[in-house]
């Protein structure tokens, strides 16, 4: 089919020019040649043809532009027409004159002539002749060009921009009819010689970048944000156009098990349904089942236990696993109890979670076997799944106020909406093809003998695996191509929390049933949740399995692969299924309620379903297979190719009977082996009766033997001759899905690229990472406006199914928005918001990988096997849709008629690990796939210049059989110069720790090796390999601009034994003509970084340049000379050539050695006199030895200095060597360990610009752009001069005036005002404000109201009300940060809002007092934890005492200061091979010991100022002012203060945690304090221990578990370096309290006062104060600050102090110029804790802080106190007055009376065995009871905790009480007395006693609305009330699970503490002291027995007296009529006798 289109003239023009015009038909633009000077006609003559693949539809569009053309500026349209093509499509062919409409769309003047013709498809393949698309008539160079805005350009250019438009897309000037040219190669053309100049190295120089941008704007008008700077990782050079990019990660990541921690705490449950129930809870997760304890007769039980699974399997197996939590009643060891009700989710949903965790959330339970019955209950729990290197930030737990809300906290992940329905999936299995043999032939011989017919070996089923529940189908025997016609029914809620489907074909067995082949469904693929979604459908479509080979073998070793783990390596079958979904509806009545699985049949579909069965055709032509594995290399070698089971020769299924049959109906089933075998080998010329005449599949190429290579690498001599295979297949067409991928891919792969550059150029700190986000975003969003145009044609292609049509409307939906949001967001990007626009970009990206993935699969991969003896050695397995052929530029596959480098490697589990690494085979392939009939162009992506070699044929041949051969005649000679440079952070193969590195190059079949350098990872080869001679073929020009890989080995020699292999890379190299000048700006090349990778974990960088250069008729001479450096030291090896190796400078580097810490011992010697040397760029310097290391392990000497020669672009810096050596005796050495410093970045130092007064440009300077958040969460390790820097930022010369309050802790916001005025600027905080809030809310209260005590008394708070108050606040500030976040979002809406009005953002209208400071202290806030959310959090919030706070840090403190590494750095010193990244071998078992010191670089000369400064100690060079380091002592003070989610230990799911502290040589264990049966235990300890710095500095904190027998368990450590913390500039020795007080909770810690520490910082700083001033002001440097001045002692006596204003200063240190840091404030970190077996997984966390303090400055007084608060005792007591409205139970045995014996039972939650009843009260008949009754609790209560603390034992075998804390809960409920049988519960009320409602006035008064709407309800607390009394509700649930009222309870509410209760003592009931009167009963309770005929009076008559009465009448009545009847005869013969 094609479309033709002849423009003939374009009339009436206006004035004179250059005319060109462009035609435009489904995206493919073509252009005329330029018409030059004509006037008002323009006569074209020109045709254009489109052949086109799919029919032209009524409603496309032709569209024709004309423009006036200019060599310099953009071309201007002068108009357009466009034409529907309907007409065209009915009758083929139209002339058509028409206006032109201009961009108004109105017409003009001129007019067009256009012919145009559409020819439909006859059936052959050759009718175009290759000529006739490129003769264009008037165009006598044949050089016409074409323009596309494609995705691969990038760029919308206009048609006759010059040369250079951009680097990739260089227009096309190219001769026809040089082989096959196909005019559908877009974007990215080729470029011819004269455009040479201006080609560029893919990595640019920055300072090149704005010259070439402006040379590229100035011609093209191309923006700077499109050049791209390719990343460093990929593959760099120009942009090819026959070669696609390799992919570097080698090994198959799946499949590898790893380790997973999934803890889980049942926290309670609530709502369950059932009377007076015993709830226990399992937790089951795939196969582990754990249960909590019996909780008895409750619906709300309260567990709070804590669960641990450990798994080690692969990733995909975990996320599968189901997680099932399910409430049991009345479990017990005999029996297994009923279920109350379920939830299910995969763990894949709570590790996709943030944090990988559910938190405090509420699971809905349903019934499985019931589901109209609605919710069953709730649970509440956390879920957490923990991977290796996962950590978890557990939200804190200190006070969980009762997330009471259960809806708004229910366990769905986000999005999921919170009424879940249940639905039916339905998935159909109907038939499946190709199933390969799974039984030996030797059977089958036997059933032959037996049977005498040949039977199918395999007999098939499908099973489905779907929330944790299977369905089977049913079993075909003996089928290759079973017919099931089945339905598998699943029942499960919707949307599911389960992600996958898993679906497989077994093979069923008499011994076991194997799989055969297994796919997963991933239903978030096949649905779309949004409000235009669509529930889960898909298919009826094939699916493809892949699997182990085919062969069949009794032990498959790859079995695994055939379960779904790991990437299958060989076709296994396909499955026809579809999967459906229906929502049910639960009320209707003939709905089957249980959710068994199903299984039904359903009717046959028809073949056509799945789409209309096409011809495909698949050529490859090896061209070349190299690195061939030496161990298979002397066999000969042949490579196979495969799609499906077409072309598979060796373990194809047999079946010849149907095969010729299937193949005419185009089914894809199996082809006969004999017969496809037998082709091959005669490459015979049997005619298959088939359409295309007599076309063989050749599928595997001639086996050849290799040659050698080198060592280590075998070759195979493909040179002139390249082999080629071709397969035929019939496949369902359904191309369209993959051509809809395939442009998402390619637009992501852009957009992946681009990112890339982005961040290159950030971390590079060069040029403008701005405009290249830019450029990237325009990039996007023309891709997919793109993408939707493409799309949305085919749509009514046959076999489209539902889910093609909903997933093409959403991909639509999502590509357009996604463009329109990359476009809005290219306006937002900013230098300082490039980072956030980067990870949304990044989000599009994932978005973009996602909707890529195609759920129904059409074509299966092609598979291509290495072949050596009949053996299948190697694959590699390439996708269908990256090499599917369209004519569509966009649609075409990645690497569709494009050679590729592939390797091959081990199938299975052979590849994992070392073995995956090494490369089997590197073949440069090239594949074409598509339809037969498009074949004609299947060989124009290969490099020109060879001659097809045919099969010889005998009878008619068509001209069109694909060659079995090509044989290239075109040859051309190249040398190769590989720069070796140098490369760092290498992989330590070797136990020193060390490698000895040499590279290996590769180019074609070529290789070399640079020498090798012992005992580095970082080597500096500094070679240049030449490689003479390099044969390539194919034409010059393509070799030019695509040259074939060269591929990197770095290996680690070893002495005996091969070399061990350390990682590769790959590379392009530049490549130069003979013909073309050796300069600038390609030559010579530049050093580039190229990453290193080892499996799928990077090993490092390479820097080198690689050059290309063609050896023309004057052989070599010709070439460029080598110039290397003069000196020949190195012999035959020539070193890097000058130009090429960088330019140096001096630098001088210092270095301060400080000392060595914990180092191990070298083979089981220990060290004694280590020494340390530093090693750069082949220079160094050595410490002096450490004399006796165990007695002083710090150096004498503190600096030394070596002056070295570095590169000046920072990039290219060696990285610096430290190495520790051990001085033995006889003047040997051994190596300790060695540490490399990649980036010397941080150690360079730049001295502070004197002519800018101010100081944020040295800030600048000093952090490499680093934003400057604040002193305190990042101070810079740069140097020990890039101290960092005051916040507010100001003149010396001003000094600033702040004013403090008296009281911080109420301060509004840390107020910070930028000062850049050199006058005094006064900064004021109103301190009055929140006095006055306060007594305004004084005022407003009711006077009826008691005044709650706010203001706490001084004595009762303790170092606990401090801690309390502080989470309190952290968890505020937590709040407040989101809300931040959502602000500062909504802010810069604004801006872009703002910036279309040209306002600055500063202008904007600030709210509140959150301005500027808000999003300059973001980081602020969390170190002040105090800011209450800017001013509005204090009307909030309720009024809480003032209690002085301090900080608690949810982390480590060296977290947030930057491991305390100001100016001391610790560099871990690394012995051992280096473990990959999949063993357990973590680096931190080659932890050897640690090197505490650091570097500080500069240039030379340095300028003299520096050293003129006073007091300058040349010795100490750049580290001037720091501490000496002679050994010092220090007691220590570690305060414990609790632990959180301990790892349980014991059996029981517990753990009896203690502390253990360790440092040095002294150990304290706190053993006897062991806390039973706890997870989260209270420890509340001060520990006080001497040490001597340095010997003793590392501080170890463990829990232990105790045992009663055996020894105790290490539960999980913590390790704290006190030296580096009690030398850093943050004073991290003893925290600063917010307030001075000298008495009370808040007492000063320190021994020195504030006015000292301050005296004595300002003193080391060299700083001009403190001065104190009157009226409360203290002046230090040029800052003034203000604060109160009076302080009250014990007595309450008030004295003059100035410690409140040094107090203040040291509180705001970070903002003194100069010298100024954050100062630790007092604080609580929390620590995580690991276990060394199980590394990277936290096993719970301890809140701690350590205080340091020197031994000879004065004592410091006794530790505070903070051992945990002894609960209070009290007791409640409760009066049960009276009940009413009771319902009533019982029937009379009498009279049918309802009636009820009501009782009234209570106790305090958990602690239902004191549970207390009333007396009953028999027979009430109106619900009412009197009962006057009083309980007694007394219990433990905890009040900051809010829960009351219980001891008990947990059962008679336990060792001790265990302590529980639950919440106060008090539990009423009325029962019904029974004599016999069980007493029936009739209602029950549980009352929160910190909040519960008001009690009712009156019984009428009182209704079920306080239950149900208590969270509007006024509520109390009793511990405030003390006495309340009222009505409250007794609640039950009826049959339908709704609330009902069951009665109503007058009690009384009394609580005394225990000292209160003794004073005046009660007794229980109505006991003595203190009795209560007898209840005033009805006198009918026990009248039965004493007077039963007054009881009947009371009972019968009361009741039922009218009743009596009416039957007494008709009794009457009765009688009357019986007598009358009686008499009536006797008197009537009377009568009639007459006597």
């Amino acid at each position: 089919m094609a479309l033709l289109v002849h423009l003939k003239t374009i009339r009436d023009l206006r004035g004179k020019g250059d005319r060109i015009a462009k035609v435009t038909f489904r995206g493919l633009s073509l252009y005329t040649h330029v018409l030059e000077n004509c006037e008002d006609e323009a006569r074209f003559d020109e045709t254009f043809r489109w052949p086109i693949a799919s029919r032209v539809d009524e409603n496309e569009m032709l569209e024709v532009q004309v423009f006036n053309y200019s060599k310099v500026f953009t071309n201007r349209v002068i108009g357009t027409f466009k034409m529907v093509l309907q007409k065209v499509a009915e009758e083929g062919q139209l002339e058509v004159t028409d206006t032109l409409i201009d961009d108004n769309n109105t017409a003009i003047r001129t007019t067009i002539t256009i012919y145009i013709k559409y020819t439909t498809m006859d059936g052959t393949v050759g009718v175009w002749s290759d000529g006739e698309f490129l003769d264009i008539p008037g165009d006598p160079e044949g050089t016409f060009q074409f323009e596309t805005d494609s995705l691969l350009s990038g760029h919308s250019q206009g048609s006759g921009v010059s040369p250079g438009r951009s680097i990739h897309g260089i227009p096309t000037f190219r001769k026809a009819g040089k082989g096959v040219f196909s005019a559908m190669k877009l974007g990215k053309t080729k470029s011819s010689k004269d455009d040479h100049k201006k080609d560029e190295p893919a990595i640019l120089d920055m300072e090149d970048l704005n010259r070439k941008a402006m040379r590229l704007g100035g011609v093209g008008g191309l923006d700077p944000d499109c050049i791209s700077l390719a990343s460093v990782t990929a593959v760099t050079t120009n942009v090819s156009n026959k070669r696609s990019k390799p992919d570097i990660k080698m090994e198959p990541s799946s499949g590898r098990p790893v380790d997973y921690q999934i803890s889980i705490t049942v926290v309670e449950a609530r709502q369950l349904v059932g009377l007076n129930m015993d709830p226990v809870v399992c937790v089951e997760i795939g196969d582990d089942k754990k249960y909590t304890s019996m909780k008895e007769s409750t619906n709300c039980p309260y567990y709070n236990e804590y669960f641990v699974f450990d798994f080690h399997v692969p990733p995909d197996v975990m996320f599968d696993k189901i997680l099932k939590l399910s409430v049991i009643h009345s479990k017990n060891l005999l029996r297994s109890g009923t279920l109350v009700g379920t939830f299910k989710l995969d763990v894949g949903t709570v590790y996709s979670q943030p944090e990988h965790q559910f938190y405090h959330k509420w699971a809905t339970l349903s019934d499985p076997d019931d589901i109209t019955a609605g919710c069953k209950g709730y649970i509440k729990c956390d879920i957490a799944v923990v991977g290796k290197g996962d950590n978890i930030k557990t939200p804190h737990k200190a006070n969980e106020t009762d997330e009471d809300d259960i809806e708004g906290n229910l366990l769905l992940p986000e999005g999921v909406p919170l009424e879940r329905q249940w639905a039916r999936f339905y998935v159909k299995i109907y038939r499946a093809e190709g199933l390969p043999k799974m039984n030996t032939s030797i059977m089958a011989n036997v059933k032959k003998a037996f049977i005498g017919e040949n039977r199918d070996l395999v007999d098939p089923y499908v099973q489905v695996l779907f929330a944790g529940q299977r369905g089977k189908t049913s079993v075909q025997k003996s089928s290759y191509e079973p017919i099931w016609n089945e339905q598998v029914v699943f029942t499960e809620m919707f949307p599911p929390l389960c992600k996958r489907m898993k679906v497989q074909i077994r093979d069923s067995d008499k011994v076991n049933d194997v799989a055969i082949g297994t796919h997963f469904i991933d239903l978030r693929k096949i649905a779309n949740d949004g409000d235009k979604g669509f529930l889960p459908t898909m298919g009826p479509a094939w699916v493809n399995m892949y699997g182990s080979t085919r062969q069949y073998t009794l032990m498959d070793e790859h079995q695994d692969l055939n379960e779904g783990l790991g990437e299958g390596v060989s076709f296994r079958a396909r499955l026809l299924i579809s999967v459906a979904v229906e929502i049910l509806d639960t009320t209707s009545t003939e709905i089957v309620s249980s959710t068994e699985v199903q299984v039904e049949p359903v009717s046959n579909i028809s073949e056509s379903v799945t789409g209309k069965i096409e011809e495909f055709f698949l050529f490859g032509s090896f061209l070349e297979a190299t690195m061939i594995d030496r161990k298979i290399g002397d066999k000969p070698i042949s490579f196979e190719v495969t799609i499906g089971n077409y072309g598979n020769q060796i373990d194809g299924v047999s079946k010849p009977s149907a095969a010729k049959k299937k193949k005419k109906e185009g089914g894809g089933g199996g082809e006969s082996d004999e017969e496809e075998s037998e082709l091959i080998q005669q490459n015979s010329s049997e005619d298959e009766a088939d359409d295309d005449g007599d076309l063989v599949s050749v599928s595997s190429s001639p086996p050849m033997k290799p040659v050698i290579t080198d060592r280590n690498y075998f070759h195979l001599p493909y040179f002139e001759k390249k082999p080629c295979i071709y397969i035929k297949s019939w496949w369902q067409d359904q191309r369209r899905r993959l051509y809809n991928s395939n442009i998402m891919d390619k637009i992501a792969d852009k957009l992946e690229e681009g990112l890339n550059d982005v961040q290159e150029i950030i971390k590079t700190e060069t040029a403008y990472p701005e405009r290249r986000l830019r450029g990237v975003l325009e990039e996007l969003s023309t891709g997919c406006n793109r993408f939707v145009t493409l799309a949305n044609k085919d749509q009514n292609q046959a076999g489209r199914t539902k889910l093609d049509k909903e997933r093409l409307k959403s991909c639509m939906r999502e590509m357009e928005s996604m463009g329109q949001q990359a476009k809005l967001i290219r306006s937002q990007v900013k230098r300082n918001t490039v980072r956030d626009k980067l990870k949304m970009v990044q989000n599009f990206l994932h978005r973009l990988r996602f909707l890529a993935d195609e759920p129904q699969h059409s074509i299966p991969d092609v598979f291509v096997w290495m072949m050596s003896n009949n053996k299948r050695i190697a694959y590699a397995r390439i996708p269908s849709k990256d090499i599917l052929y369209s004519i569509v530029d966009e649609e075409t596959g990645k690497d569709c008629g494009k050679v590729k480098a592939v390797f091959l490697r081990l199938p299975g589990k052979k590849g994992f690990g070392p073995a995956g690494w090494t490369v089997q085979a590197k073949m440069e392939m090239y594949l074409w796939l598509g339809l037969n009939k498009q074949r004609k162009d299947f060989l124009s992506g290969l490099p020109n210049g060879f001659e097809e070699n045919k099969a010889p044929r005998t009878g008619s041949c068509l001209q069109s059989l694909p060659p079995i051969s090509l044989v290239y005649n075109m040859k051309q000679v190249f040398q190769l110069r590989a720069h070796m440079y140098q490369a760092r952070s290498l992989f330590a193969a070797d136990s020193s720790g060390l490698s000895d590195p040499f590279a290996r190059v590769f180019f074609s079949t070529h290789s070399q090796v640079t020498e090798v350098l012992s005992e580095t990872l970082c080597p500096t080869w500094d070679q240049l390999l030449v490689f003479d001679d390099v044969e390539l073929f194919g034409e010059a020009g393509e070799l030019r601009d695509d040259p074939p890989i060269i591929v990197v080995e770095v290996y680690d020699q070893d002495t005996v034994g091969k070399a061990e292999f350390i990682g590769r890379t790959f590379a392009k190299p530049i490549t130069k003509m003979c013909d073309e000048h050796y300069g600038p700006p390609r030559f010579p090349p530049q050093l580039e970084y190229y990453q290193i990778y080892r499996g799928n974990s990077t090993a490092g960088d390479l820097l080198a340049a690689f050059e290309l250069l063609q050896i023309g008729q004057g052989g070599r001479a010709e070439l460029p000379a080598i110039n290397g450096p003069t000196d020949s030291d190195r012999g035959p090896i020539l070193p890097v050539p000058m130009g090429i190796r960088p330019v140096l400078s001096r630098y001088r580097i210092e270095v301060l050695f400080w000392g060595l810490r914990d180092l191990k011992r070298v083979n089981l010697a220990q060290v004694d006199r280590p020494r340390v040397d530093i090693e750069c760029a082949g220079r160094g310097v050595q410490s002096a030895p450490i004399v006796n290391f165990k007695k002083n392990p710090n150096f004498s000497t503190l600096v030394k200095w070596f002056e070295v020669d570095l590169p000046e672009n920072e990039l290219l810096h060696p990285p610096l060597n430290i190495r520790v050596v051990d001085c033995r005796a006889f003047g040997r050495y051994t190596l300790v360990g060695s540490h490399a410093v990649t980036s010397l970045r941080r150690f360079i130092y730049s001295p502070p610009d004197k002519t800018q007064n101010n100081w944020a440009s040295t800030a600048r300077l000093m952090n490499g752009y680093m934003v400057l958040t604040n002193g305190g969460s990042q101070s810079r390790p740069s140097s020990p001069y890039s101290r960092t820097l005051p916040r507010t930022l100001s003149h010396p010369t001003g000094d600033v005036i702040v004013n403090m309050d008296a009281n911080p802790s109420v301060r509004k916001m840390d107020t910070v005002v930028k000062l850049d005025a050199s006058s005094d600027a006064v900064i004021k905080v109103d301190v009055n404000e929140e006095a006055k809030e306060e007594k305004k809310k004084k005022k407003k209260k009711k006077k009826g109201e008691v005044e709650e005590d706010d203001e706490t008394d001084e004595r009762m708070l303790d170092w606990w009300s401090k801690y309390f108050a502080s989470i309190e606040t952290l968890m505020e500030i937590l709040r407040a940060q989101e809300a931040a976040l959502a602000e500062a979002e909504e802010r810069e809406e604004q801006e872009i809002a703002a910036e279309g009005a040209d306002i600055k953002p500063d202008d904007l209208p600030v709210k509140g007092s959150k301005g500027k400071e808000k999003s300059r202290d973001k980081s602020r806030n969390k170190d002040k934890k105090k800011s209450h959310h800017a001013g509005e959090g204090t009307e909030k919030r309720p009024s809480r005492p003032k209690v002085n706070e301090l900080l608690v840090y949810n982390k480590e403190l060296e977290a947030e200061y930057d491991n305390f590494e100001d100016w001391l750095h610790t560099f871990n010193l690394y012995r051992g091979k280096a473990g990959d990244d999949d063993e357990a071998a973590l680096d931190d078992d080659r932890i050897v010991g640690r090197f505490k010191g650091s570097m500080c670089m500069y240039k030379l000369p340095l300028s003299e100022e520096f050293t003129r400064e006073a007091g300058f100690d040349p010795n100490m060079g750049m580290f001037q002012s720091i501490p000496h380091n002679d050994p010092i002592n220090v007691l220590v003070r570690v305060f414990v203060v609790r632990a959180t989610d301990l790892h349980p230990a014991d059996v029981n799911g517990k753990a009896d945690p203690y502390v253990v502290i360790k440092l040095g040589k002294s150990e304290l264990k706190d053993k006897e304090n062991y806390i039973s049966k706890q997870l989260n235990p209270v420890f509340g300890k001060a520990f006080d221990m001497e040490a001597t710095f340095p010997m003793e500095s590392m501080l170890t904190v463990s829990v232990y578990d105790w045992d009663l027998v055996g020894t105790d368990d290490l539960i999980g450590e913590t390790k704290i370096d006190l030296e580096n913390r009690y030398y850093s500039k943050h004073r991290a020795t003893c925290g600063i309290a917010n307030n001075y007080s000298v008495h009370g909770y808040n007492m000063w810690r320190d021994p020195m006062k504030p006015s000292q520490i301050l005296a004595k910082l300002c003193k080391e700083g060299k700083l001009d104060g403190p001065h104190y001033g009157p009226g409360g002001r203290v002046k230090v440097a040029n800052r003034i600050f203000m604060g109160a001045t009076e302080i009250e002692d014990e007595t309450g006596l008030k004295k003059q102090t100035d410690e409140h204003l040094a107090l203040t200063v040291l509180k705001h240190w970070e903002e003194i110029p100069r010298v100024g840091c954050k100062l630790i404030p007092e604080h609580v970190e929390t620590r995580p804790l690991l276990h060394p077996e199980k590394p990277g997984i936290e096993q719970g966390r301890i809140e701690m802080w350590v205080d340091m303090f020197p031994m000879d400055m004065p004592a410091p007084g006794p530790a505070i106190d903070i051992s945990p608060r002894k609960p209070k005792k009290y007791e409640l007591r409760v009066v049960i007055w009276n009940t009413d409205e009771v319902i009533l139970e019982d029937d009379d045995y009498f009279t049918g009376e309802k009636s009820s014996d009501i009782f009234v039972r209570g106790w305090l939650k958990g602690q239902q065995e004191d549970k207390q009843d009333t007396d009953v009260h028999y027979h009430s008949l109106t619900g009412e009871g009197n009962f006057n009754w009083r309980f007694v609790f007394p219990f433990d209560y905890l009040i900051a905790e809010e829960k009351i603390v219980i001891s008990k034992k947990e059962s008679m075998f336990s060792w001790d009480e265990t302590e529980y804390k639950i919440p106060a809960r008090l539990t009423l409920q009325v029962w019904d007395a029974d004599h016999f049988s069980a007493d029936d519960f009739l209602g029950a009320i549980e009352l929160d006693l910190n909040r519960f409602p008001r009690g009712a006035k009156t019984a009428k008064q009182c209704s079920i609305g306080m239950v149900q709407n208590e969270a509007e309800l006024t509520c109390i607390s009793i511990f405030k009330q003390k006495r309340v009394k009222g009505w409250w509700p007794f609640v039950a649930r009826d049959e339908n699970d709704e609330m009902e009222l069951t009665g109503k309870v007058e009690a009384e509410l009394h609580l005394m503490s225990a000292e209160e209760a003794e004073k005046s003592p009660v007794g229980l009931g109505r006991n003595e002291p203190d009795p209560l009167e007898k209840p005033n009963r009805p006198d009918t309770s026990l009248m039965w027995f004493v007077n039963p005929l007054k009881s009947i009076r009371y009972f019968i008559w009361h009741n039922y007296r009218w009743l009596i009465l009416k039957a007494l009448g008709l009794l009457l009545l009765l009688l009357l009529l019986g007598l009358f009847l009686y008499s009536f005869p006797g008197y009537l013969v009377k009568k009639m006798l007459g006597a």
